[in-house]
């Protein structure tokens, strides 16, 4: 199988040894993005806040294969405040997706001065 990795400086620029996202398969896998802005390296004060700037930068991956958050088939969503954060981070997601929703996975998770980090799979298209 080949893979190939996916780079954009839309987003902000992986901190380790990892790819922004990667083809492979039929799909494309991102890396689990938090809310820095590529630009600033800022990050919003409130979890809906950063829930758009993640959503951002995850768009500007998927843009570089030319998809969009319509293609989005899984998502797992890590949140620093699982039970005080869902409601206001479920509103800004469903702002940015729409039907049929990507199946979905949200866990707690002790993130390092963040308040959200969401990865994804996109199915490519034909």
């Amino acid at each position: 199988m080949s893979k190939k990795a996916i780079r954009t400086d839309k987003a902000p620029a992986p901190a380790g040894a990892y790819s922004q996202g990667v083809v492979a398969g039929g799909f494309l896998y991102t890396a689990g993005f938090g809310p820095q802005d590529p630009e600033t390296g800022l990050v919003a004060p409130t979890v809906g806040e950063q829930t758009g700037q993640v959503l951002a930068n995850i768009s500007a991956v998927l843009a570089e294969q030319g998809l969009t958050l319509d293609d989005v088939v899984k998502a797992t969503v890590h949140l620093e405040n699982l039970k005080a954060d869902f409601p206001e981070f479920n509103a800004v997601y469903q702002e940015h997706f729409s039907a049929p929703y990507p199946v979905r996975t949200t866990v707690g998770s002790d993130l390092a001065n963040i308040l959200v980090e969401i990865d994804v799979v996109a199915k490519l298209r034909d």
